[in-house]
């Protein structure tokens, strides 16, 4: 067994897969959140409400030698994106402090929607941030929380992700919604176990001893044409009537690039939406 642990703040879909993930190799883990019974099994428990400073009574008596900051914001608006990404971070970043605890490295789960483009542009890392909606500037400033915290740290955006559970597009397309083709409405994509496969990637080549980057965008091979991806699974699933009134809504349109995590050895386990949401259909994944 390895010596190595790790704090997975936000243990839920894609915490709980890079739990089981690490925890194959050898790793111990230690999840927080809110309701700890749905962790996954091996994983030690450490309840606590982000949104409370003070310190949990569960809180690991060792140092983890790694954080992995990955929550969702259970209210979908500004304050709730606040209270999630800034201030809960804040307070794990006062909990280490309070306990003389120093990671080797904090990985921070952010999104893409820090980038504002959408004109189907191909983005890197390197990329302008301005967005213009409240969820990307929280994010943002949080990032900067990250990085400043005195801690190393990298930044992993996620892109959309969708797994089992997280269906939204396939509802749509059962119910014959339509998508504008022109212009192409570019969607980015990543499956939970790929996004849950690229943090466990850059934590174990940390370990190593290989040189992070303070930030990789989470994406698979494939950034396509939402009308192009509607139309894959409106064949698959044998859809053949269209809604006359419904119509899949999004906004912005860029095609974000996977090349800096490849180059460090990561590839998707599902490269397109075509795989992962076959295996999605077939129970899979």
């Amino acid at each position: 067994m390895s010596d190595l642990r790790a704090l997975i703040v936000g243990c839920g879909d894609v915490g709980g897969r890079l739990a089981r993930q690490l925890l194959a190799h050898g790793w111990q883990v230690d999840g927080l959140r809110r309701s700890v019974r749905d962790l996954p099994e091996g994983v030690r428990p450490v309840a606590a409400d982000l949104s409370n400073p003070r310190l949990p009574e569960a809180w690991p008596a060792r140092a983890p030698d790694y954080l992995v900051y990955c929550v969702a914001a259970s209210q979908h608006d500004e304050a709730g994106y606040q209270a999630a990404y800034v201030d809960g971070l804040r307070h794990v970043l006062d909990w280490l402090k309070t306990k003389g605890q120093r990671p080797r490295r904090l990985l921070f789960v952010s999104s893409s929607s820090v980038y504002a483009q959408q004109d189907g542009e191909w983005i890197d890392e390197s990329a302008a941030t301005a967005p213009e909606g409240y969820s990307g500037k929280v994010m943002l400033e949080a990032e900067r929380l990250a990085l400043g915290s005195g801690i190393p740290a990298s930044i992993v955006r996620l892109t959309g992700i969708y797994g089992p559970g997280r269906e939204w597009l396939l509802s749509q397309v059962r119910r014959g919604y339509r998508v504008a083709e022109e212009p192409p409405l570019y969607g980015n994509r990543i499956h939970a176990e790929d996004a849950a496969g690229l943090l466990a990637h850059l934590l174990q080549a940390d370990a190593r001893g290989v040189a992070l980057d303070d930030c990789y965008i989470g994406v698979d091979d494939d950034p396509a044409p939402l009308a192009e991806v509607v139309g894959w699974l409106r064949e698959y699933l044998g859809v053949t009537e269209w809604s006359d009134e419904q119509r899949v809504r999004r906004t912005g349109s860029k095609r974000c690039s996977n090349a800096r995590a490849r180059a460090l050895g990561w590839a998707p386990q599902y490269p397109s939406y075509k795989e992962g949401y076959a295996a999605i259909l077939q129970g899979r994944g």
